[in-house]
């Protein structure tokens, strides 16, 4: 059974999935992503709080890191990429072509931002510190200016200078 809830942040509403395993999905509402077929799911408030419990430290600038059981289903490509956004330490981003040499395969960029784009938990994987070789803001399932509050929610008060830049 997949249970749900949403979270009212400062970006807009999140949805927030778990089954008997973990987290399987974490998405902005009013992003671009067309949400997945609710119909089976059922909202369950109780079992969702230790995980919107998380998510309301991160967006309070208490949390760096989450804790929670992931249960996210993906090729072994895209779970290689998927860890590598894992290992983006807070408050720093990384380039398409830096998660490809990361993962052993630098002539594989466009698969990475396919896997980057095919993310299911949003934040948790954060695939909001994915930028492009220059610098520059790209896609983000969230919409940019979504992914630009996310960074600058994590890179206010943070010591090390951001790499990005609004396009």
């Amino acid at each position: 059974m997949i249970r749900y809830d949403t979270l009212p942040t400062r970006c807009g509403d999140l949805l927030v999935a778990i089954n008997e395993s973990g987290l399987i999905h974490v998405d902005f509402v009013a992003g671009l992503r067309a949400l997945p077929d609710m119909s089976c799911w059922q909202q369950d408030h109780g079992a969702l709080a230790p995980f919107l419990a998380e998510f309301d430290a991160y967006f309070a600038g208490r949390l760096q890191r989450f804790s929670l059981p992931l249960a996210a289903h993906g090729t072994a490509f895209q779970q290689a990429v998927w860890q590598a956004l894992c290992d983006i330490p807070y408050g720093e981003t990384r380039s398409y072509s830096d998660i490809a040499r990361t993962i052993g395969k630098p002539d594989a960029v466009r698969a990475v931002g396919a896997a980057n784009g095919r993310n299911p938990l949003s934040i948790i994987v954060p695939c909001h510190r994915v930028i492009g070789q220059n610098g520059s803001l790209t896609g983000y399932a969230g919409g940019l200016e979504i992914k630009k509050a996310l960074l600058k929610l994590e890179i206010l008060g943070h010591e090390k200078p951001h790499r990005f830049q609004s396009t």
